[in-house]
């Protein structure tokens, strides 16, 4: 759910008037982490070429040099994206050696150097993207395989106002990148989350014991699952403001990417809200059985015999009795009758005459003009 939300997002786009929705990917460089990072990378890219819409993707490759992309690519995928080779040369110290790329065409790759110059990286990357318009896609996707290699060559200021200005332009339609968590200050991880509209990490599915002090058959296995699982966690900043927070399990099967889910984060988060008391609770079954014994205020107490219960609706004339024999009558039978049972609280109405309406909805005031 989580992997289809992330790639519906960056396949349409933003609306008109908004910026374009941006993914910031964050792993970390311990085994096996990085590994999956760079997995769930290539997967994306891929989904985003599959989808059969016109996506067209700008792949700016700091971490890989372009050809192992496009070795992993069909090549039916080679026309619908144009790689900016940041890997290569990216000093300029080789400019006047590099030879052309002589496996793939030159439309497919770019070589860029000097990459201290951030206003020509970004007309490089907007370049391509309008021969991507020339050539009608209409949506362009930018892909930086590492912004942690780009703050090596520029400034944080200058590497966020970038990726601002990718987001503002009207040829880009959405943007991600992956960022190694573990090599930057939480500041500038912040920096980075503030821009994005998602926000994507990995987890270990098991956190690996001190070594120390641990069970050194338990960290083999622990490390082992680590290797083929890890937990994929997703944060989604809605237009109305709010975040919504997912979970699933990542699984890597012979370079393969699958995701199936797990609990919700909020049922987690809400389970751990739970106050950790030193009583019980929960009821027993003992506490159950006295609690459904209890005989409510408004349930009738009887013992098995009709109750009886007098409305005050008789006449007089129905009792061919006067008020002062029903009344003392009444109460003499009643104590009678009750002398085999408890004694209860009863209140006795009669009424003045046959005139009074039981339960009369009339305005007793309704002849006075008021």
């Amino acid at each position: 759910m989580a992997e289809g939300l992330i790639v519906r997002s960056l396949r349409d786009g933003s609306l008109p008037g908004e910026h374009a929705p941006a993914l910031c990917l964050e792993d970390s460089l311990t085994p096996p982490l990085a590994s999956h990072s760079h997995a769930v990378f290539r997967h994306l890219l891929t989904s985003l070429l599959s989808t059969g819409t016109g996506t067209a993707v700008v792949l700016v490759a700091f971490h890989r040099s372009p050809s192992f992309y496009l070795s992993l690519l069909s090549p039916t995928f080679h026309n619908s994206i144009r790689l900016l080779d940041c890997y290569s040369d990216p000093l300029a110290w080789k400019s006047n050696h590099h030879p052309p790329p002589s496996s793939h065409s030159p439309q497919n790759i770019t070589l860029l150097t000097n990459l201290n110059h951030l206003p020509h990286f970004l007309s490089s990357i907007l370049h391509l993207a309008k021969d991507f318009g020339a050539q009608g896609h209409d949506r362009v996707t930018v892909a930086i395989d590492s912004v942690t290699h780009m703050l090596r060559h520029a400034p944080l200021p200058s590497v966020l106002q970038l990726l601002t200005n990718l987001r503002c332009h009207e040829k880009i339609s959405s943007l991600f990148w992956l960022i190694h968590t573990d090599l930057h200050e939480p500041k500038v991880i912040s920096s980075f989350e503030y821009i994005s509209t998602m926000i994507a990490s990995l987890q270990p599915i098991v956190q690996l014991p001190d070594y120390a002090n641990a069970n050194i058959s338990a960290s083999i296995t622990s490390l082992e699952e680590n290797y083929s699982k890890a937990k994929f966690n997703v944060r989604l900043k809605r237009r109305n403001g709010r975040v919504k927070l997912l979970c699933e399990e990542l699984l890597i099967e012979q370079g393969s990417v699958k995701f199936s889910s797990v609990p919700s984060v909020s049922s987690v988060v809400a389970q751990n809200l739970i106050p950790k008391v030193q009583f019980n609770i929960q009821l027993s079954d003992k506490e159950r059985m006295d609690r459904a014994n209890v005989v409510l205020p408004f349930e009738h107490q009887g013992n098995g015999q009709n109750i009886e219960i007098y409305d005050g609706r008789r006449s007089l004339s129905e009792s061919q009795k006067d008020p002062s024999s029903i009344k003392i009558g009444g109460l003499s039978e009643q104590k009678r009758s009750n002398n085999n049972k408890s004694e209860k609280g009863e209140i006795h109405y009669i009424r003045d005459s046959d005139d009074e309406q039981p339960d009369s909805d009339e305005d007793p005031d309704d002849d006075l003009d008021i």
